[in-house]
């Protein structure tokens, strides 16, 4: 029933510049995740292909391109709600994507879109030095909810994890789960990804759910992994440890999100 307890599924991936490949994997886990019961299944960023800027480019497409097209008919096929993290979707000019997440509902219809705010432009080290914006375009700076079996659920990239105010912003519209699709680096992986995500479930009261690219793809580029689930509370409910393509499972708890929030009201005694 709505917003009965939610059975949801965090995938971990190797993307690598084969999208036909990628789109397998995500085929094969979201039939094993569904097989095990999971109501919601959720994919990295960069899922259908993790690749250098020109093939990148090259191979961008629109909303109702075959790569969404795909996704939409295994969601239908296994009548679950999937998301993808992110693809690259044709953007405003010939040189530039939008990295652009994408719910799709069980009847295979999409749900919600969302195009990354934050564009992830950093010299953390010499061999993690990056220019997103150079390729890739901002999305518009609006909050995207969407409501998956009575939950509301906010989505938003990466790289918009440290930006608490946007999920502040999905909390006051009413979100109770956030996803956080993701390719951390392995450097800032390591050093932050746990507590920047226990942070954002905590401060929010939410339950975060963060699946993540792992290992390496190309050139040296490395991403940390540990795709998640965070509970209001903070605890890690669910983890994949590993370096491999597969998933986590754990069950949302309408209980536990309203025994967090009674117990410390912090959403109620903000003062803006």
């Amino acid at each position: 029933m709505p917003g009965a307890d939610l059975q949801v599924g965090v995938a971990q991936l190797r993307s690598g510049v084969d999208v036909l490949t990628n789109l397998d994997t995500i085929e094969r886990l979201v039939a094993a995740a569904a097989g095990a019961g999971c109501r919601l299944v959720a994919f990295p960023e960069n899922a259908t292909q993790l690749a250098p800027e020109a093939i990148r480019l090259r191979d961008a497409e629109p909303l109702d391109g075959g790569q969404m097209a795909r996704v939409c008919a295994v969601a239908r096929a296994h009548n679950v709600w999937v998301l993808l993290g992110s693809f690259a979707e044709q953007g405003p000019d010939a040189t530039h994507t939008y990295n652009t997440s994408v719910l799709v509902g069980p009847t295979g219809d999409i749900a919600a879109v969302y195009r990354k705010i934050h564009l992830f432009d950093v010299d953390v080290a010499p061999d993690t030095s990056m220019r997103e914006s150079a390729s890739v375009a901002a999305g518009p700076p609006e909050v995207v909810l969407a409501t998956v079996d009575g939950w509301r659920v906010g989505l938003s990239i990466c790289y918009d994890l440290r930006f608490p105010e946007l999920y502040r912003a999905l909390s006051a519209a009413g979100a109770e789960v956030l996803f956080v699709p993701a390719a951390f680096t392995f450097r800032t992986g390591a050093a932050h990804w746990h507590p920047l995500l226990r942070a954002r479930a905590i401060e929010n009261q939410c339950y975060v759910v963060a699946p993540a690219q792992v290992g390496a793809h190309y050139g040296n580029r490395e991403s940390f992994g540990h795709a998640l689930i965070v509970s209001p509370w903070g605890d890690i409910v669910a983890e994949v440890d590993g370096g491999g393509e597969t998933w986590a499972q754990a069950k949302l708890s309408r209980r536990r999100v309203d025994e967090v929030r009674a117990a410390i009201p912090a959403l109620r005694h903000r003062r803006m």
